[in-house]
C-alpha cells in the first residue's frame, strides 16, 4: 500500500507485458502494449486500505455488475463518471504478492488481464483465478509515473472548456520512475489534479 500512498499516478503492467488503458470512448478498459500513452496512466486516490484509480478522462476504474460474456463468470471493468455509481464499485484493495500487486474489488474478485483469442484478447475483467494456469492473470507490476506541470495545465483547461483532453497511443507525456526511487526520493511533483470530494 506504501506505493499507492505516495504515488500521484501509476501504470499497471499485466502478465502479458501490456498496460491497463482507458479507451477514448471513455467507457472501455483494455490492454495495450504502449505504456507511454496518457491513457495508460491512472491517477491514484488512496483512502485507508483502498484506492481509486482515475483515468485521463476523469473517470474511475469500475468493477461493474455486468457479465463480460453471457454464461461466463468474469464481469466487465469499465470507466464511470464520478458520482454515478456506488463507491463500492470504484474502490480496489491492493494486496502485494512479492513485487507484484493484486487489486481486489469489493465483490472479492480481482482485476484480471485476459489473453487468448478474441473476444478475450486484451480484455479486462474482474474475476477469481480459475486455477494455477491463470494465477498470474491477476498480478500486476506497478510503475510510478510523474504528472508533468504542462500536462496538468492542459487537463485543467480541458476541464473548464468542456472539451476532453487530448489522449492517444502516440502521446509520450508520462515518464516512468522506479518504485524504489519514488519511495526514497525527496523530489516529489507538486502538481496534481485534485479529485472531486471523497463523498463521490
Amino acid at each position: 500500500m506504501e506505493v499507492f500512498s505516495i504515488a500521484k499516478a501509476v501504470r499497471l503492467r499485466s502478465h502479458l507485458d501490456s498496460y491497463l488503458v482507458a479507451d477514448d470512448d471513455q467507457e472501455t478498459v483494455r490492454q495495450s502494449r504502449n505504456g507511454s500513452s496518457r491513457i495508460a496512466r491512472w491517477l491514484v486516490e488512496a483512502t485507508g486500505h483502498v484506492i481509486r484509480l482515475k483515468s485521463c478522462h476523469g473517470r474511475y476504474l469500475t468493477a461493474s455488475h455486468d457479465p463480460f460474456l453471457l454464461g461466463v463468470a468474469g464481469k466487465r471493468v469499465t470507466q464511470t463518471v464520478p458520482g454515478t455509481v456506488s463507491n463500492s464499485l470504484i474502490e480496489w484493495q491492493p494486496t502485494w504478492d512479492g513485487f507484484q500487486v493484486k487489486l481486489r474489488a469489493r465483490s472479492g474478485q480481482y482485476l484480471r488481464a485476459n489473453g487468448g483469442t478474441p473476444p478475450w484478447r486484451n480484455s479486462i475483467t474482474h474475476d477469481h483465478p480459475s486455477g494455477i494456469m491463470t494465477r498470474d492473470w491477476v498480478l500486476w507490476d506497478v510503475e510510478v509515473v510523474e504528472v508533468p506541470e504542462c500536462e496538468s495545465v492542459v487537463d485543467y483547461l480541458s476541464a473548464i472548456s468542456g472539451f476532453p483532453p487530448i489522449s492517444d497511443d502516440r502521446s509520450t507525456m508520462a515518464w516512468p520512475i522506479s518504485i524504489l526511487a519514488s519511495l526514497y526520493s525527496s523530489k516529489v511533483s507538486s502538481i496534481y489534479l485534485l479529485s472531486p470530494a471523497s463523498s463521490v
